[in-house]
């Protein structure tokens, strides 16, 4: 048995799933909490076998300016629990913050945005997440785009575990397509990601306006919220009667609106593997998604769906339509999809690949 941190930097349904595996596990798991931003993330609780711990952090939002006060404290909380090794994530925040004490065996973490977005955003994030890698001892990440990119950053490639995350096969279980039973039934448009412009749901907007002008007995249902809200109502104020957008949904509600769906759609503008994606595909969903490395992973066009020219809403537009026209075919496209999923994306099977992260991280 093992004594295990797991630093992250919020609550997320990510973290909840890797901790709620972790505690099934021998081995003994402390979680520790970066931040606590202003919207709730995840609802669910933390497996009471999970040791939360208390420090300087994890009550509200922070930033680099307040990391000398947290990384002195992060010494003592490591000095006090004397873990075995430590998985942390993002890597310009809670892995760097690890690297700073110097502690080893650290597995970092990437979430996919830290080597697609953030390691871009500055010459200064580029020196963390380099510093970063160079004092890893294991790297883990969802998707061979991000392997590639950790690579190029002086990732040594025999100290990286990929594999996707997958999801939970039986709670995003296969359902017909609804538009097999009843013809009559509107063609349902599902979007799922939070209203922020990384993940292009104005396009998203764009391209069913367009779309909906062309095609009667289109629906477009746009779960979550964000900061593009006034955009979205805005553009979609000539469409609104054909829109629906019940709010933030909980998880265990999310299988309901895949199944209700005929297309999932995404216009995210930057993506590893993508959890979304693949609850949709697990449910049986067709997809049109942007043309992005992550996405190319998991797309086949004409075969579990779609890609279109990433921030280009005439070609979702047209994509959309291409679905609506062949309806007799997503029947097809939904089973290659789950059967995709049942070969890739299952957790329960992925999840090991993380113990193995651990011991390849022990064994070094």
């Amino acid at each position: 048995m093992a004594r295990i941190l797991y630093f992250s930097r919020d609550y997320t349904p990510h973290d909840h799933r890797f901790l709620y595996a972790l505690a099934q596990t021998e081995h003994k798991i402390f979680y520790l909490r970066l931040e606590q931003r202003d919207h709730i993330l995840e609802n669910r609780p933390l497996p009471p076998d999970v040791e939360i711990l208390q420090w300087a952090g994890g009550e509200q939002p922070t930033s680099y300016h307040a990391y000398p006060r947290l990384l002195n404290n992060l010494k003592v909380i490591i000095k006090k629990i004397q873990p075995h090794l430590i998985q942390a994530g993002p890597l310009q925040t809670c892995a760097f913050l690890v690297a700073l004490t110097g502690f080893k065996p650290l597995i970092s973490t990437s979430w996919g945005y830290d080597l697609l977005q953030d390691v871009n955003r500055s010459e200064f994030h580029r020196w963390i997440t380099q510093y970063v890698l160079k004092r890893s001892t294991v790297m883990v990440g969802d998707c061979l785009t991000i392997r590639r990119i950790a690579v190029s950053l002086g990732m040594p490639d025999q100290q990286i575990i990929t594999f996707p995350w997958g999801v939970d096969l039986q709670h995003f279980s296969y359902h017909p397509m609804p538009v097999e039973k009843n013809r009559q039934a509107p063609f349902t448009l599902l979007s799922t990601r939070s209203w922020e412009p990384i993940y292009g749901v104005d396009t998203i907007a764009k391209a069913f306006v367009l779309a909906n002008q062309q095609r009667a007995g289109m629906r477009l249902v746009m779960l979550g919220n964000g900061s593009q809200a006034s955009v979205l109502h805005h553009i979609l104020e000539k469409a609104k009667n054909q829109v629906f957008m019940p709010g933030q949904i909980q998880q265990n509600d999310l299988p309901h609106y895949y199944h209700q769906s005929d297309v999932y759609l995404s216009a995210s503008h930057s993506d590893g593997t993508s959890i979304s994606l693949l609850e949709a595909m697990a449910c049986g969903r067709p997809v049109i998604v942007s043309d992005i490395p992550g996405n190319q992973e998991w797309v086949e066009p004409g075969v579990q769906g779609w890609l279109f020219a990433e921030d280009n809403h005439e070609h979702l537009s047209d994509a959309i339509i291409m679905a609506f026209d062949q309806r007799s075919q997503l029947q097809e496209m939904g089973l290659a999809a789950r059967k995709l999923a049942e070969q890739r994306a299952d957790w329960n099977k992925n999840f090991p690949h993380l113990l193995e992260a651990y011991q390849l991280a022990l064994d070094s």
